[in-house]
């Protein structure tokens, strides 16, 4: 486990080949069990696409501010996909309208399918532009691994948004230092996930990255302009309004149910915690993860340790993730494993590696039978050898190394 010899080259082509067999079989199997869109029990197939799918059709029905109203949103998921359909809320701000629109002009299935074939194939090229420039590392070497990480398959299954959270992050680490003012047009287009928005803008202002920081700024009003100049000025009235109801009943009430949620908030609740503490606790989360952020991207640490710590902060700052939001910890995993090829793997590196890439698929189920969470706390771990790594005194221990095939160019 501290060596993390069991990671042999060799396992880590079949492990994820034999999980990405398994992914195969169950949505081949999903897909002969269902009935129309609607899957063997009676859920649209790709759940919480479907919100996404009635939004986008209230939009084309002249009501945009309709998704914004849980009653309203109930009955148009109803009016398409039957009376015993379960609520999927739509809790986006209004910028997700503009994605949501579109994809309301198909039909619900080649809507769901055009949404989650270009999702992932953004999210493949972004992890490309990521790791172009590591030394010795292959595309065949990292394919497999991005294709088969299991938040992928929960992310399938629940027809999300992570392909884009993932690719949009993973761009903008890569072009940070040399195309700052596009990593800042990839940070804006990430408005639609505003949770996910507390420490990114804190490390580009702390690190005197004003072209990008104003580049995401200029960004985000130009979508702000463009959705209110389309659906007018009501839909962030009702979205304000909105807000209420995600805050009580969706996180402190968990209507969504705490063992889907990927957050210290919900792991104090999922144990009975008050909201006040786990409030409290999201916060004291929030800020020792925003101090240690800061200082590692003020220090002179490699940038692959900067760029994941990123990753996780910013998914650890949220009281709401969920596992398909974990989509985040794809290109964190690509660079510590890149760095590690090139620098060497401390102790234990390997094991949370591989722990924290096997996680998504395993978190939600676990606590739902246990109450046991698996996310939280192990992003939390992650987080903590970064940035130990980060400092000077980690690098005493002797590096755990891993050959890399040769380069190809």
């Amino acid at each position: 486990m501290r060596a993390g010899t069991l990671l042999t080259p060799e396992r880590l082509k079949l492990i994820p080949a034999a999980v990405l067999l398994g992914f195969a079989a169950a949505i081949l199997s999903l897909g002969l069990s269902a009935h129309g869109a609607s899957d063997f029990k009676g859920r649209p197939i790709g759940t919480d696409f479907s919100n996404i799918y009635a939004a986008g059709r209230y939009v084309q029905d002249g009501a945009p501010a309709a998704p914004f109203d849980p009653a309203l949103q109930e009955k148009e998921e109803r009016k398409i996909f039957g009376a015993s359909t379960p609520f999927y809320g739509w809790h986006y701000p209004p910028f997700f309208l503009l994605v949501a629109a579109p994809l309301a002009l198909l039909s619900y299935l080649p809507a769901l399918f055009v949404w989650q074939a270009v999702s992932f194939a953004f999210y493949l090229a972004a992890m490309a532009l990521l790791l172009r420039r590591a030394p010795g590392l292959r595309r065949r070497d990292w394919l497999l691994v991005a294709i088969a990480f299991p938040a992928v398959f929960v992310n399938l299954t629940h027809g999300h948004n992570g392909f884009l959270t993932a690719a949009l992050m993973a761009a903008a680490l890569a072009l940070l230092d040399k195309r700052p003012v596009l990593a800042g047009i990839c940070i804006g287009f990430l408005v639609y996930k505003p949770q996910f928005g507390v420490m990114i803008p804190l490390v580009l202002a702390a690190t005197g990255r004003w072209r990008s920081f104003a580049a995401a700024v200029a960004t985000v009003t130009a979508l702000a302009a463009i959705v209110t100049g389309l659906f007018g000025p009501e839909v962030w009235t009702a979205f304000l309004a909105s807000t209420h109801f995600t805050r009580t009943a969706v996180l402190e009430e968990g209507g969504t149910g705490f063992y889907k949620i990927q957050s210290v908030f919900a792991w104090v609740r999922l144990w009975g915690g008050p909201v006040a503490l786990a409030y409290i606790v999201q916060g004291a989360v929030t800020l020792v993860a925003g101090f240690f952020l800061v200082r590692l991207w003020r220090s002179d640490a490699r940038f692959a340790l900067k760029g994941a710590a990123l990753c996780l902060a910013a998914i650890l700052a949220t009281p709401y993730s969920l596992d398909y939001d974990m989509m985040v910890l794809a290109p964190a995993i690509a660079l510590l494993a890149m760095d590690g090829l090139a620098h060497g793997f401390p102790p234990w590196w390997k094991t949370a590696l591989a722990a924290l890439w096997l996680v998504p698929i395993l978190t939600r189920s676990i606590a739902d039978a246990t109450l046991i969470p698996l996310g939280a706390p192990m992003m939390l771990a992650m987080f903590a050898l970064i940035v130990a790594a980060g400092s000077r005194e980690a690098f005493a221990f002797p590096a755990i190394r891993m050959q890399a095939g040769p380069s190809k160019g």
